[in-house]
Parts: structure tokens; sequence; C-alpha cells
């Protein structure tokens, strides 16, 4: 066993999902539609499957980038980039996904929707599939979705290979880790009145709309010209006349700052009310900030073509290896909420991705050539490489975990339960032998 010890084993029935959603909008507007989407699924249908599905729906849009825009790049003349309906695509991926999302009722995301959860129609109630191993499942696929959309918001935002994309990463990430680190400490999952897991999905859907109505290079526009507010003198001798995809990156940013105080607050609470230290908390931020700055360094490689991989087509994969080194980090970090584990603190791929940062500034550390990334190819070797190995971590982590869950419960990952004659849930492997329930 890998990553659960035998008393974190013990501790998966002790676990108890908890959450608080204030969202206006999920309780009166979504959650209707979410209770009439649940009852197009059949109980054969596992709660996994359908995380599964909206998952591969995500990956499918992501396919589409690739098929049309595979350099993730647009020209000073405008060419490039997918064509306008692929946008519609996106909108209607990302919407399908939230709506799966919340009708498997296995716990909170921390990017998308799943706010009414608490209802009792959910398709984890409905089969007596509610518990650790499927919020583990459902917590990796928004892990995983969350730098998929990014990437595919910064396109769609006409941000490209830029610092705007990379400080979008940044906040995305910082976002769903800051949810999860305040899960970990308070027990619960939070949403407040008006929250980007909420209001700002929709947000990203209604970007993908507009980019297929009017094409990425709208939110170029700038945005006191948009809003005719340049028209007034003082706003123009104030306020910054920045482009509108520039004012969504400031939103978010504001709203990047509100979550780090909120989340802090409700941990603060938490650990007030049970006695413990309200400073060693804020020591566990530390590996995301220790991830981010490696991250951003290696970004900075000046080696490649004397141009960053910014700027280059490994931007892409590079963010992708980013996002799988994230969602096994947040991966460790739910197992440990649910198993009632220490903090993951340490990741081993960090001294994999030191070695990429110390590589790459060779020339100005020591004023000699990068060793493993001397060349155009052998950068691109390297960086594919990574994304290799960031899967091949991620992925066994997922196998083992699921593994030994599956295992010490006696449950399947994607088969769904029925209640014996006695009122117990048992897998559709079972079956009645002499009066008594059997495994085959």
């Amino acid at each position: 066993m890998a990553y659960l010890s035998p008393s974190a084993l013990r501790n998966l029935k002790k676990y108890a999902y908890k959450s608080v959603d204030e969202s206006l909008v999920s309780r009166y507007i979504l959650a209707p539609y979410w209770n009439w989407f649940i009852t197009l699924w059949p109980l054969s249908i596992a709660p996994n499957t359908i995380t599964l599905l909206g998952l591969a729906i995500v990956a499918f849009n992501v396919l589409t980038l690739l098929i049309y825009d595979p350099l993730y790049y647009t020209d000073n003349d405008g060419h490039g980039g997918p064509p306008q309906w692929v946008y519609f695509t996106w909108a209607i991926g990302l919407f399908m996904y939230q709506s799966f999302d919340a009708v498997d009722g296995q716990g909170l995301s921390p990017l998308l929707v799943r706010a009414a959860d608490l209802w009792s129609r959910k398709q984890a109630r409905r089969t007596g599939m509610a518990g650790p191993l499927g919020e583990m499942f459902d917590h990796g696929c928004d892990a995983i979705n969350t730098t998929l959309e990014v990437i595919l918001a910064a396109r769609a935002l006409n941000l490209g290979r830029s610092w705007w994309t990379v400080a979008s990463q940044v906040a995305t990430l910082a976002n769903f880790y800051l949810t999860t680190w305040e899960e970990y400490y308070t027990g619960q999952l939070y949403l407040g009145p008006f929250s980007g897991p909420v209001e700002g999905i929709l947000m990203i859907v209604a970007i993908y709309t507009i980019s297929g109505l009017f094409g990425p290079s709208f939110w170029d526009k700038r945005i006191l010209s948009f809003t005719h507010l340049d028209m007034i003198p003082w706003v123009t001798k104030h306020v910054p006349n920045i482009r509108l995809n520039e004012a969504f990156m400031v939103f978010a940013g504001f709203g990047l700052a509100f979550n780090i105080v909120s989340s802090y607050r409700n941990v603060r609470k938490a650990m007030k009310a049970s006695g413990k230290s309200r400073i060693r908390p804020l020591l566990t931020l530390f590996p995301f900030v220790v991830s981010v700055t490696l991250q951003a360094l290696w970004l900075l490689n000046p080696s490649f073509s004397n141009s960053a991989i910014i700027h280059s087509p490994l931007f892409l994969p590079f963010l992708c290896a980013w996002g799988l080194q994230f969602a096994h980090q947040v991966g460790k970090m739910i197992l440990s909420h649910v198993t009632s584990s220490p903090f993951p603190v340490w990741n081993p791929l960090w001294i994999w991705n030191a070695i990429g940062v110390l590589d790459a500034h060779l020339p100005h550390l020591l004023d000699r050539f990068p060793i493993i990334q001397s060349t155009p190819k052998r950068t691109a070797l390297f960086i594919y490489l990574t994304l290799a190995v960031s899967f091949l971590a991620y992925a066994r982590f997922c196998a083992l975990v699921i593994k030994d869950i599956t295992e010490y419960l006696g449950i399947a990952c994607f088969t769904v339960r029925k209640k014996d004659a006695e009122g117990i849930w048992r897998d559709t492997r079972d079956i009645q032998q002499d009066g008594y329930v059997k495994r085959m």
C-alpha cells in the first residue's frame, strides 16, 4: 500500500462529507435543472462513470484545439486559432461537464459546481455509492479539468502564449488549492453567495459563447473605448484603458485575493475552536508556492532558441505537465483529508523540475551552455518527457489509491450497488445463493 497505511484505511469508514453552499444561482436556477437532469440517468450507471464521461467531454474540447490550433498561436495579423464555431462546442462541453459533475453527487468541486449536492436525488445517493472513493475520483477529474479549462479559456480570450495565461493558471490552481486546503482543516467545503465555482464557471461559458459570436479578437478591445467611458475626462485620467481580456484577469486577481482572505478566516476560526495553532496551517501553503516558483523559473528558460519556453510551441505541453503535477498534489491532499492523515508536504517531482530549472539557467549561473536543454530538439524532448513522467506518476497514484480503497471497503469503482433483502447496499457483482450474499 504505497499511499494508504492500515490506520488511514480504517479512517475511511469514519469519513463523512460536509459542505455549505450559499449560492442563490445554484439553489434557485441550477438545482431545479440538475434535479431534472438526474432523472435521465438510469440507476445502473455508476456515479464515477458519469464523472468520467464529463471529463471525456472536456478532453474532446481540447482535442478540437489540438486539431485546429496545435501551435496555440495567433500571429500579428490575427491569423491562427480554431474557427469560431469551435468556441460554441467548448461552451456546450463545459456546461455539460458542470451538469455531469453536479448530478454525480460525490462531493463539491473546488472548481465547478455541485452545490445542489445536498439535495437527495443525486446519483451517488440514489445508488448508495456516496463515500470517500467517489470524492477522490470526482476531485481528481476536477483537478485535471482545471488546467484544461485554463488552456481553453486563455485561447478564447486571445491570450495564447503569454504571461497572462500563466497568471490565469496560477490564479485558478491557487483557488483550487485554497479550497482543498480549507476543507482539510475545517472538515467542510464552503461556497459563498457569489463564488468562482458557481458564477465563475458560468462566466467562462459566456466567454466561450462571445468568442464564438465575435471571435477571440473581441477581447482585445480597450475597456474604456468599449464602454465609451473614454468620453469622460476624469475616467481617462485615472483609469488605465486596458484590454477586455486584461480587465478580466484583473477581476480574477481580486477574486483570488478575496478567496485567500476568506479561506484563511475559515481555517483560523476552525483552529481556534479546536484549540490548535492558527499559524501552522499557513506553512502547508508552502508546497504550492514552491511548485509555482519552479514552474515560473522554468518558463523563463532562455536556452530555447534564444527565447523562453513560454513563446514556443512547447508552452502547451508544459502547461499540461504542470496541471498533472498539480492534480497529483491536490489528490494527495484530499486523500489525507478523507483518511485523517497528516498533510502531504513533499512532492518528489520537485527534484525533476529543479533539475530542469537549474539546467535551463546554467548560462546565468555558471556561464556555460545547458547540459540537457542545449538545443531546441533536446529541450522539446525533455519537456515531453516531463509530461510523460507527470502523467505516469499521477496515473500510478490514482490506480494504487483506487485499488486500496476498493479492496478495503469491498466496493467497485464503476459498479453500481443495490440493496439486498436486508436493506444493505451490495455491489451488483454480489449474487444471492442459499440465502446469503456471496462475492462472484
